[in-house]
């Protein structure tokens, strides 16, 4: 005759709550943690728009004319929103006429300076790759230089400037992708490649400022240092054409750029080409790249610490990393222009000036901040 303790029945159904509880907890944690994982950078990405439009919007208030901001903002929907929106004569020209174009270019031109840094990085496995790194800057300023000077170039005209530094921009990134294949395309000889292609045009664009007249070498100088000031709408819609069409490869191959990251070997054993992969991306980041900076001049820092702003606050997963970047570069490019618009006004500074400033402080930071490790 067996004996049952009258608190069995109630232990086991304990028992079987409980493992029950365990079970539910081992397979709903992870949905909730990756909830919490995409709830955190959807935030980050929410808030920095937010940033964007208040700062946008502030951003065109500055100047001699006297415009609130919800004048701008009642401007901009009265556009689009005539019938619900009435704005004055005076504030649609100022915002539409004068100021937004500047604004907008700003933003579009941090996007895409700050994507183009993160891709390089990325591919490379290097968090000092740049368009400066791979000789795409120095590139750029050989062609306007040589414009300026020489008066020579590929087209003729108002976009002789605009059309050298472009096309010379492209030739950097085919001589680096040339140089690497010959020896094999690595991050080691992509980044040895740019280094020397960026001496050269480097010492290059000296020789023709060394030659050239006292006004020509001041335009030189000028263009260099970078600015917003001849933007118009057709620069704008040229670039954010450009924009559009690169950044979706970009993003389409985010999980192979991320499996670069854990090195060559590992991503070729999970079947990326790793190869095609280094070298579209890398020929995207620089036409981007081209595209800025024929119209804008060499502007520093922003593909360098907006990839690295962004890796600090959500990780380095590309897939979250090239769009995060792209909000934060917007919003780096259009504070330093409007710093570079109100400092010292009525003068203006070139926003290369003001980038190099904001970045300089970042890096120092980010040098004391770290411990061993910076990638």
């Amino acid at each position: 005759m067996s004996i049952v303790s009258p608190n069995s029945t109630a232990s086991h159904d304990l028992r079987g709550a409980k493992a029950s509880q365990l079970k539910g907890y081992r397979f709903n944690r992870p949905k909730d943690e990756y909830q919490k994982f995409l709830g955190r950078k959807m935030l980050f990405f929410l808030i920095v728009i937010l940033a964007v439009v208040l700062l946008s919007g502030a951003a065109v208030t500055f100047g001699s004319a006297n415009l609130s901001v919800r004048d701008v903002y009642v401007a901009i929907l009265a556009k689009f929103l005539p019938e619900y929106f009435q704005t004055t004569h005076f504030a649609d020209t100022i915002v539409w006429g004068l100021r937004l174009e500047r604004i907008l270019m700003g933003i579009v031109a941090g996007m895409g300076l700050s994507v183009a840094g993160a891709a390089m990085q990325g591919i490379l496995k290097n968090p000092l790759a740049s368009e400066f790194t791979l000789g795409v800057s120095s590139a750029a300023c050989f062609g306007a230089a040589l414009a300026i000077v020489m008066g020579a170039g590929f087209v003729g005209g108002e976009y002789l400037v605009i059309g050298n530094s472009f096309i010379f921009t492209l030739i950097a990134s085919f001589a680096v992708y040339g140089l690497a294949k010959y020896k094999g395309i690595t991050p080691e000889t992509m980044i040895l490649a740019g280094i020397a292609i960026m001496y050269l045009f480097s010492a290059l664009t000296s020789f023709l400022q060394y030659v050239g007249h006292a006004e020509q070498v001041q335009e030189v100088v000028f263009w260099m240092m970078g600015s917003l000031g001849k933007a118009s709408w057709e620069k704008l819609a040229i670039i954010t054409g450009v924009l559009a069409l690169c950044l979706p490869y970009l993003l389409l191959k985010s999980w192979d750029i991320n499996a670069i990251g854990a090195g060559d070997e590992t991503a070729k054993s999970l079947g990326v080409n790793v190869e095609s992969t280094r070298v579209i991306s890398m020929i995207l980041a620089s036409l981007i790249t081209a595209s800025i900076i024929c119209f804008t001049g060499t502007i520093g820092f922003i593909g360098l610490v907006g990839p690295h702003i962004t890796r600090m606050v959500i990780g380095g997963d590309h897939r979250f990393l090239l769009p995060g970047s792209a909000l934060v570069g917007a919003l780096l490019l259009l504070a330093a222009d409007t710093l570079a618009r109100t400092i010292l006004a009525p003068v203006i500074l070139p926003v290369g000036i003001m980038t190099s400033f904001l970045g300089v402080p970042f890096f120092v930071y980010l040098f004391m901040r770290r411990r061993k490790e910076f990638w």
